[in-house]
């Protein structure tokens, strides 16, 4: 190593909002042990795409900082440790359970990184904790993410997700309440939670509460907190809680991010998921009837192994049939390890294609969506001077300075095909 001065540890993050949460804990944890002249790569397993970006990101480091220890985490660490460990430019790789340990970040510092295990991986199955690490206000200066759960105990054929995160553990609801108590103090008006599998919170926690019991308790408890946001949900899994949240709590934001996946059942079932497409149509029906003002996100695939033309027709159809507003498509990619990725294959020009459909559905939803808001009064939570969300999650621009992290009230003038103008 050069002699002067150390570096503080860089962090190159991947993949979703719960691996972005726990960089900004790596970071607090790698500054208290005195962690430098490190890279850290926070790495993503969701596709074989999410795994070439990471060793791609790994040589691009390399090679702009020849001199620091390279670090690998996240979930592709701990599925795949070997073809991490395997690659010259890295110097140690890390498992999920192991990059939240505070012991751990201790043996990275300058003098006794060069003793370290090069691989410390271990079985994510035999976790039982959740991350105790929270971090106070991760997100804008507006918004704040508060992760309540981790892992997934269930198996669908074409994710890898469980592998990499563990079985669904909770944090106990008095501990969340707490933190969310401190970012009020600290002036946050919106809180999000966020896990990754949202709707099992609870089922590991003595007398088994729900998700809709978590969010009742958080809207008692603090009664300063303006806007209380839920991150994706399976539909399927929605407690009486929270749909009586969904009913009776104006501070319980009207935006659902659900986890669809597709639209026809016999799909459906070959992925192994929980729902059919009547229970999705049925929980948005009886959602909007209790929240008239409720929009819906979802994750759709396109391609799934053995999807026809008539079956890609019903996950298109389930835009419509489910009112969605925000989508998020995954074009299908075989993820080495799971069943879905021995499934006769759809050609990829053809899955390329049907995704292309499904996001020019999306935009038009959008759309609709957006031109229905002019006229229309809303609360937006500004985000920077310029630009704020309302409660459905729509941006809004505006053409003079608001109070940053504050929430405005103000009618809706015009819509582009992205945005709202206030």
């Amino acid at each position: 190593m050069v002699s002067g001065m150390a570096k503080a540890p860089i962090f190159s993050n991947h993949g979703c909002r719960l691996n972005a949460y726990e960089t900004e804990a790596m970071k607090d944890l790698a500054t208290q042990a005195g962690v430098s002249d490190a890279i850290i790569v926070n790495t993503c397993a969701v596709t074989a795409e999410a795994v070439r970006k990471a060793k791609q990101d790994i040589r691009k480091q390399r090679r702009a900082n020849p001199d620091a220890k390279i670090i690998v985490t996240g979930c592709a660490a701990q599925t795949e440790p070997k073809t991490f460990s395997d690659m010259g430019e890295v110097d140690v790789v890390l498992g999920n359970t192991e990059k939240m340990n505070p012991d751990t970040w201790v043996q990275m510092a300058p003098d006794l990184i060069g003793a370290t295990e090069p691989v410390q991986v271990d079985d994510i199955m035999s976790v039982t904790e959740t991350a105790g690490h929270l971090i106070d206000g991760f997100g804008t200066r507006s918004r704040a993410y508060v992760q309540v759960q981790n892992g997934c105990d269930h198996r669908c054929t074409f994710c890898i997700i469980p592998y990499g995160r563990g079985n669904s553990r909770s944090v106990p609801a008095g501990v969340v309440v707490d933190q969310i108590k401190r970012l009020v103090q600290k002036g946050y008006n919106e809180v999000v939670l966020t896990g990754v599998d949202l709707t099992s919170w609870g089922a590991d926690l003595p007398s088994e509460p729900k998700l809709g019991d978590l969010v009742m308790r958080i809207l008692k408890l603090v009664p300063d907190l303006p806007r209380l946001r839920i991150s994706s949900i399976d539909s399927i899994e929605v407690d009486e809680n929270l749909m009586q949240a969904i009913a009776t709590e104006p501070r319980l934001m009207p935006h659902l991010h659900l986890s669809l996946q597709h639209g026809d059942d016999m799909i459906l079932k070959r992925m192994k998921r929980r729902h059919l497409r009547d229970d999705a149509i049925a929980f948005t029906e009886q959602a909007s009837k209790l929240r008239p003002d409720m929009t819906y996100g979802a994750d759709i695939i396109a391609g799934f192994p053995t999807e026809t033309d008539a079956m890609f027709a019903n996950s298109l159809a389930l835009v419509k049939d489910c009112n969605l507003t925000w989508l998020h498509v995954f074009p299908y990619s075989a993820r080495e390890g799971t069943p879905a990725a021995r499934m006769p294959a759809v050609n990829g020009k053809l899955i390329k294609a049907r995704a292309a459909q499904l996001r020019a559905a999306g935009d038009a939803q959008v759309q609709n969506h957006l031109k229905a808001q002019i006229g229309q009064t809303h609360h937006i939570l500004m985000e920077n001077p310029r630009m704020g969300r309302t409660q459905q999650f729509a941006e809004v621009t505006f053409g003079t300075d608001q109070p940053e992290s504050q929430i405005v009230t103000t009618a809706i003038t015009g819509a582009t095909a992205t945005q709202l103008t206030a």
